[in-house]
């Protein structure tokens, strides 16, 4: 099963993340840039999440993440030494390899989102239903608009400790503005 995402766009993730993140072992560096230079590699590479359940992966973290730092799996075998990964890349260009990038994406950046693919070993029961996914996101739109409200407020007491009477009125017809939307 070879990638469903582009090798360009493959490549413009890559680039974008090690031009803005540091990798915790310096051999993930490497291999990010191997798998740059040899596009058939990069053609059977599938980033996801949770790729320790895949046959074949690759997990590495940036240094601002609380990932490990390195991991390869293959079947039944764990390892954190990366020059054995870089081996079977070699080795086995044609076979599927998953790789799991741990790095401060909240909120995800369309980059990553454009090359990310949903991990086809994940466990059913470890899915997110559609019901889950919609209560998580009115929970975070109501999470939102409480945010905005108290900020607001917030702003409006300020303006009115100094007597600014056009800024109390722009706050107020904010906040009225987003009370409205909230109805």
């Amino acid at each position: 099963m070879a990638s469903s995402v582009p090798i360009a766009e493959k490549k413009i993730f890559v680039r974008w993340f090690l031009k803005n993140y540091q990798l915790k072992r310096r051999e993930c560096v490497w291999i990010l840039n191997y798998l740059l230079s040899d596009e058939k590699l990069l053609e059977n590479v599938c980033f996801v999440e949770e790729a320790h359940y895949c046959p074949r992966a690759i997990v590495m973290s940036s240094v601002e993440s609380n990932g490990v730092p390195f991991r390869f799996y293959k079947g039944n075998i764990m390892t954190a030494d990366a020059e054995k990964s870089f081996h079977d890349l070699r080795l086995n260009p044609d076979e599927v390899m998953y790789i799991q990038i741990n790095f401060p994406n909240i909120p995800p950046h369309q980059v990553y989102l454009a090359v990310l693919e949903e991990n086809p070993y994940m466990p059913k029961y470890l899915h997110i239903s559609e019901k889950d996914r919609i209560l998580a996101e009115q929970l975070l739109k109501d999470s939102m608009r409480a945010f905005q409200e108290e900020k607001l407020l917030k702003e409006i007491d300020e303006a009115l400790d100094q007597g600014d009477k056009n800024r109390f009125f722009e706050l107020s017809s904010l906040l009225q503005a987003l009370q409205h939307v909230q109805k």
